[in-house]
């Protein structure tokens, strides 16, 4: 069983927080207020799927410019 570090906020373990909060904040929303913002989870898909294809995440960039360190 793989089970990842959890001593450090390292880059790649902040940028899953971020997208399951975001996750879980749109389908909230979706819910309780207003199915459009379904629109936050398909976004955060699509982010995923271009980075995991590509390498580049917007999210990441945004996180490294406040001074999270990536863990490699």
């Amino acid at each position: 069983m793989y089970l990842a570090d959890s001593k450090n906020w390292y880059l790649e373990r902040t940028i899953y927080l971020m997208a399951g909060t975001f996750s879980l904040i749109g389908a909230a929303l979706a819910f309780f207020h207003n199915p459009y913002w379904l629109i936050l989870n398909g976004l955060v898909g699509i982010n995923l799927l271009i980075f995991s294809l590509t390498g580049f995440c917007i999210m990441a960039n945004i996180l490294i410019y406040i001074g999270i360190k990536p863990k490699c």
